[in-house]
C-alpha cells in the first residue's frame, strides 16, 4: 500500500518535504558529532533524500538511502547522483553495506509494530560501538490505522514511545534524547516521538 501510494505522490511529497520541521536539524547533529568524514550513514526509508540525507552529504557525509517506492529514488538519484540509492523495503532490505550511524526517520512507523524490535535488532547490529541511530515512531498508544494524504492512503502502525525505549535498551542502545516532536490530537494526528541513541 505505501509503496504504490508514495509513488502516486512523488512530486507532491518532493515539493512539502524539502525542509525541516522543528529539531531535526539538532538531532542530525547529535547523530554526526563524533563521526569522521566520509563515513557512511544508511537511511532508510530515505525517500527523495531531503532533507535528512541532503543535509548529512552537505557536512562531508556519505549516505546510502534505502527506500521502496523507486519514483521517490528517482528524485533522490538526480539530486544526489554520487551517493547510492538501494530499492528495497525496510524490512527485505539485506544489510550488505557497512555504515556508521543509521537514520530511520518517519520510516519505522509505516510498518506492523510486531517487526520494529526485529528491524531494530538488525540496524544495531550492523552498528560500530558508539555508533548512533536517529528514528521517529507514534507518538502515543494507538492501533493500527490507515489515513490520506495527498488523496492517497498510506498505513501506520507504532509501539509506544516507552516500548520503543525498552526495546532499545535491550538491545544494548544507551537512549540520548527522547523527545515528542507532535502532540497527539483528537484528529489524524496520533503524535511522533523522536529518538538519538546509541550502541553500547
Amino acid at each position: 500500500m505505501n509503496r504504490d501510494s508514495y509513488n502516486r505522490i512523488a512530486h507532491e511529497w518532493a515539493l512539502a518535504r524539502a525542509g525541516f520541521y522543528g529539531r531535526e536539524r539538532e538531532y542530525l547533529d547529535m547523530l554526526i558529532s563524533r563521526l569522521p568524514q566520509e563515513s557512511f550513514i544508511l537511511d532508510l526509508g530515505c525517500g527523495t533524500g531531503r532533507p535528512m540525507a541532503e543535509y548529512v552529504i552537505s557536512r562531508g557525509y556519505r549516505v546510502i538511502g534505502v527506500d521502496q517506492a523507486e519514483s521517490l529514488l528517482a528524485h533522490a538519484r538526480a539530486a544526489f547522483p554520487n551517493e547510492e540509492w538501494v530499492s528495497s523495503s525496510i524490512e527485505g532490505y539485506g544489510f550488505r553495506h557497512r555504515y556508521a550511524s543509521a537514520i530511520l526517520w518517519d520510516s519505522l512507523f509505516h510498518i506492523e509494530r510486531a517487526r520494529h524490535a526485529p528491524i531494530l535488532k538488525r540496524v544495531i547490529e550492523g552498528l560500530p560501538a558508539g555508533g548512533r541511530l536517529m528514528l521517529t515512531v507514534g507518538g502515543s498508544e494507538h492501533p493500527p490505522f490507515t489515513d490520506v494524504m495527498f488523496g492517497q492512503t498510506f498505513f501506520y502502525d507504532s509501539n509506544s514511545p516507552k516500548q520503543t525505549e525498552r526495546i532499545l535498551q535491550d538491545l544494548s542502545c544507551r537512549v540520548l534524547l527522547g523527545e515528542l516532536m507532535n502532540q497527539p490530537t483528537s484528529g489524524r494526528d496520533k503524535g511522533r516521538y523522536a529518538f538519538v541513541a546509541e550502541r553500547a
